[in-house]
């Protein structure tokens, strides 16, 4: 399989990248920071879109989670498939987490109504767990059918209980909060789990689909994809300090 070692992982972890995998989850990236970019104009008065309710805004949120967690479905299955140590899996989740609490705080300040409790870091670093525990259990038929089960459940079961910041993350409520992000473990999970089953199948019917080469103009977004942590954490502070800048300018 021509996938490439990964310089940070260290001798002897066997963990290697796609760098297909890599450009979709790069791809993903690139649409988030344009969706985001948007989102700050009309923060600032600058764009006029309801964020909230518009099916063009929303629709297009929805499509950038369910990519970034298929990706990331498609990633465990790779990396337990090449025998992933566990070290390595809670290097990589604390660096989640963490960043998931950084995300919170930076939200509390900007939006104290609205911040994030539970946004798509904080549901990644939960779903991972469960995935990482479940995937090696589970034929790839079985995370089908368990996906499926996750993303119609909350359309069945609701309940007032789970209509707290302490609670909603399982994500059985009967309306949405007040937050400018909300990634409950359901319906999210079933995205992560049906990405996790596309993984195992190709790894054993078509490998060449994630192992063929990458097409040198999609090398960019390979490089943003094998950073794209680092890439979510700073790309809304630089494009908030810019607007402030261009505003502050303006004023001047």
């Amino acid at each position: 399989m021509m996938i490439n070692r990964d310089p940070n992982s260290g001798a002897g972890t066997g963990v290697w990248r796609s760098p297909r995998l890599d450009a979709l989850r790069g791809a993903a990236i690139v649409w988030m920071a344009a969706f985001h970019f948007c989102f700050d104009l009309s923060h600032f008065g600058w764009l006029r879109a309801d964020f909230y309710r518009d099916p063009f805004w929303t629709g297009q949120r929805t499509m950038i989670v369910s990519l970034f967690l298929l990706c990331a479905g498609l990633g465990q299955a790779l990396a337990l498939a090449q025998g992933q140590p566990w070290r390595r899996f809670w290097r990589r989740w604390a660096q989640v987490a963490g960043c998931a609490l950084l995300v919170s705080l930076g939200s509390w300040l900007m939006f104290p109504r609205s911040f994030i409790s539970f946004g798509v870091l904080h549901g990644m670093a939960l779903m991972l767990i469960l995935l990482r525990a479940l995937g090696p259990r589970l034929t790839p038929a079985a995370c089908l059918l368990l996906g499926l089960a996750a993303v119609l459940l909350p359309q069945w079961v609701q309940h007032p209980f789970f209509d707290t910041r302490w609670s909603n993350w399982l994500g059985l409520v009967t309306r949405k909060p007040v937050t400018e992000d909300f990634v409950p473990i359901l319906p999210w999970f079933g995205l992560m789990l049906w990405g996790h089953a596309l993984g195992r199948w190709l790894l054993a019917q078509r490998p060449a689909l994630l192992a063929g080469p990458l097409p040198a103009p999609l090398a960019p977004l390979a490089l943003l994809g094998r950073w794209s942590l680092s890439f979510y954490m700073l790309h809304q502070p630089l494009l908030i300090g810019a607007l402030l800048l261009l505003q502050a300018t303006m004023r001047a």
